[in-house]
Parts: C-alpha cells; structure tokens; sequence
C-alpha cells in the first residue's frame, strides 16, 4: 500500500505507519484489510489526516525520541554552539542515513553498532565519529532508564590518521610567499603564535590585545587564555591595517566566519605552493611542536594552546624534533 512501513515491536507485533517522502509519520490502526485500517489510510492519502505527534514516538522509546530528548538535555545544552551544531548535524545524519528513527533503542545489539561503524570503514573518521555518537545516545539512554546494558562497549574504533604537522621550512616558505602587511600573514602569524583554533582566531579583536597580551576566550571548551604576544607576532600585527573591532577583515570589510576563514587560508596555502598535507590544523600543531622543541613543558603549552589533557598536549607535540629535544635534555642535566 502507497506510503505505507511496518516494523516489528520488542513483543514481536507488526506495527504499521504512514509516511510520505519528506513528512512525518503517523500511527495506523491495526492491520491492513482491517476497517479503520483503511479508512485511515484513505484519509492519509487525501491530505486530511493530522501529523504525526512527538507523543507517539517518545511512547515507543524509538532513537526519534531519544534524539530529541539528548538535544534537549543539559548534557547537550552545555556544548559550545559550534560543537552542538555540528554534533547534531552528525547525529541526525546517523539516524537518517541507517534508517534507525523508528527502532526501539533497546533493540539495539552490539552487532548493530558494529554494522554502523563498519559501513563507513573505509573514512575511517567518519566512522570513528559515527561510534563516539551511538556510544553518547546509548549511554544517555541508560540515564533515562531505556535501557540497562551499553551496546557499544568493545566495539573498536579505528586507528585514523592525523593532521600533519608544519614544519620549519613549510612555516618559511610560507611567510616567504607573503610579506608582512598582507591579511595572510597577519592571520598565519595569529595562528602560529597563539596556537589557537581556526574558529578563536577568527574572532580575535583590537579589543582583546592589552597588558602586553592577547586574550582568548576558546568557544569549544571556554577557557579564558591571557597570551603573551610575541616579538613576531607584534611585528605582524604593526604592520597590519588596524579597524574598530575585528582584527582579520575579509575582502567584504566584515569579519570572517569560521568557513570562510578556513576557505582564505586554504587558498592562502594553495598559492603559497605548499603541498597538499599543509592545512591551517597543521599550523596549530607546528604551535605546539615548536614550544616543545624550546623545552617548554607540557603544562606551559596547555597554558598557551588551552588544552583541557596533557594527553592531548602529547598528541600535538609528537612531531617535535627528538634531536633538538635530547640536546636541550642533556643541557639541563
């Protein structure tokens, strides 16, 4: 019958819907060739029926209604508003493209997640942030009491690869393609210098400069950076057409937004003629591998990059030189 799924419930009853591409799904009586069973369908079929109320699917404890509920939740509210953006773009993408709406949540086998996580194996990123999503969904389903056992336990991830890191003669050959005074070394020595994210260095204003330092409030995690501007950076910074606000202005005199600021580095990149491993990620990175190959210790960089783990702090510094690193080791012995 036209627009018509069914799905078998826990107790193993077939349970009909009415679903038109696009819409949202309503309840049918019974079964087909029962009479309020068609006489629904009819009127579904002629536009004249209600939508589907949220009530039915949270009734039937589906990811429909477990999704919601997360979104509403502190456990999500709490997020920074780029991080909530994204998370429940993925999320929603999850439950869409597996076609998991309509499943109860305590359905759901180890076996499934596996399935899900093993169909975007070959991005293995995507898979990896597929599971971290399904392990957030189930584990806040436990906390509702929808379920008592978390299905995504043991199911591995997969080993992703990492940004690559700039090193000294890409970090050269980029400010050697653009002069001090132009917009791109302006924001590549922001980023190289305060070693802050794409989206933080995008909303650095004159406002924030003071006492000889650069203030930065991180959107994703919210921590409050007070970081001391270096001779480099102050050089840059000079040299650099200084407005009201904002101190990287677009072509259009406005402020960047995070895409549009990933967009003109790239393409800043791009002419600079550096091989295609050398993103603005990278240069991050290069931030940190830099402060350790001077010998800062991991809890000097945390403070100048903002990361909330030494564990992360690791991660990022694994391209430093070994051999700069032992030099400097054996100095202080």
């Amino acid at each position: 019958m036209r627009y018509v799924d069914r799905f078998k419930d826990r107790h193993g009853h077939w349970r009909y819907y009415f679903r038109r591409p696009g819409g949202g799904r309503v309840r049918l009586p019974g079964q087909p060739g029962d009479p309020e069973f068609q006489v629904a369908h009819a009127h579904l079929l002629a536009g004249s029926a209600p939508e589907a109320q949220p009530s039915v699917i949270g009734e039937e404890r589906t990811f429909d209604a477990l999704r919601e509920k997360y979104f509403a939740s502190p456990n999500f509210l709490k997020l920074a508003p780029s991080t909530r953006y994204a998370s429940r773009k993925a999320i929603e993408r999850i439950i869409r493209d597996d076609k998991m709406g309509h499943r109860l949540v305590a359905g759901m086998r180890r076996e499934d997640v596996m399935a899900v996580v093993g169909k975007r194996a070959e991005t293995p990123g995507a898979a990896n942030d597929a599971l971290k999503k399904i392990r957030k969904l189930i584990r806040f389903s436990i906390l509702l009491g929808w379920r008592k056992d978390d299905c995504t336990l043991l199911v591995e991830s997969f080993k992703a690869g990492e940004w690559h890191t700039w090193t000294d003669d890409e970090v050269l050959a980029y400010e050697a393609r653009w002069p001090i005074g132009s917009l791109q070394r302006t924001s590549f020595a922001l980023l190289l210098y305060t070693g802050q994210r794409l989206s933080d260095v995008a909303r650095m204003s004159w406002r924030d400069i003071r006492g000889g330092s650069i203030h930065v409030a991180q959107e994703k995690t919210d921590a409050k950076l007070a970081i001391p501007i270096h001779a480099e950076l102050a050089a840059a910074l000079s040299a650099a057409p200084r407005g009201d606000f904002v101190i990287l202005v677009s072509g259009h005199r406005r402020a960047f937004s995070p895409k549009s600021f990933g967009n003109f580095m790239a393409k800043a990149i791009g002419r600079a003629g550096l091989p295609d491993r050398c993103v603005t990620h990278g240069v991050r990175k290069a931030a940190a591998r830099r402060l350790a190959e001077a010998g800062c210790t991991e809890k000097e960089i945390a403070a100048i990059t903002g990361h909330a783990t030494l564990k992360e702090v690791a991660r990022y510094t694994k391209a430093a030189s070994q051999e700069k690193l032992a030099k400097a080791a054996m100095s202080k012995l």
